[in-house]
C-alpha cells in the first residue's frame, strides 16, 4: 500500500522558514515524481511546486518562486520543501502527491500534480502577520 505523509507544519510568524517533508512508503520511491499542493478553506487547492523522480526537473508556481525550494532524498524515501519568507497567504494545508512519471508534466505540470495518483494527508502551516 503506498503511503505519503507530509509532515513539518507549525504556526510561525511572516518572514520565518519552515521545512515540510513528504515520507513516503509502499513505493519504489525513485519512480515517482512528487508534487506539492496546498488550500486553504474555501478556496481551490493549488499547486504550488513538483520534482521530477530523478530530481533534475523542478517546477514551482509563480507565487512561491524565490521563496519555496523542492528537494528529495531518494535514499530515504522523502522530499523537502524548504520554505522561506513566509507570508500570511502562505497559510493552508499542505499536501504531497506522488505518480510513477519521469517528469512532472512539463509545460502541464499543475494539471498534472493534480491528476497525481497517491495523495497523503497533509500539515498545516499557519503564517502569523
Amino acid at each position: 500500500e503506498v503511503q505519503l505523509q507530509a509532515s513539518g507544519g507549525g504556526l510561525v510568524q511572516t518572514g520565518g522558514s519552515l521545512r515540510l517533508s513528504c515520507a513516503a512508503s509502499g513505493l519504489t520511491f525513485d519512480d515517482y515524481a512528487i508534487g506539492w499542493l496546498r488550500q486553504v478553506p474555501g478556496k481551490e487547492r493549488e499547486v504550488v511546486s513538483c520534482i521530477s523522480r530523478s530530481d533534475n526537473t523542478k517546477y514551482y508556481a509563480d507565487s512561491v518562486k524565490g521563496r519555496f525550494t523542492v528537494s528529495r532524498d531518494n535514499a530515504k524515501n522523502t522530499v523537502y520543501l524548504q520554505i522561506s519568507n513566509l507570508l500570511p497567504e502562505d497559510t493552508g494545508v499542505y499536501y504531497c502527491a506522488a505518480d510513477p512519471i519521469a517528469t512532472c508534466g512539463g509545460s502541464d505540470w499543475t494539471v498534472f500534480v493534480r491528476g497525481m495518483d497517491y495523495w497523503g494527508k497533509g500539515t498545516l502551516v499557519t503564517v502569523s502577520s
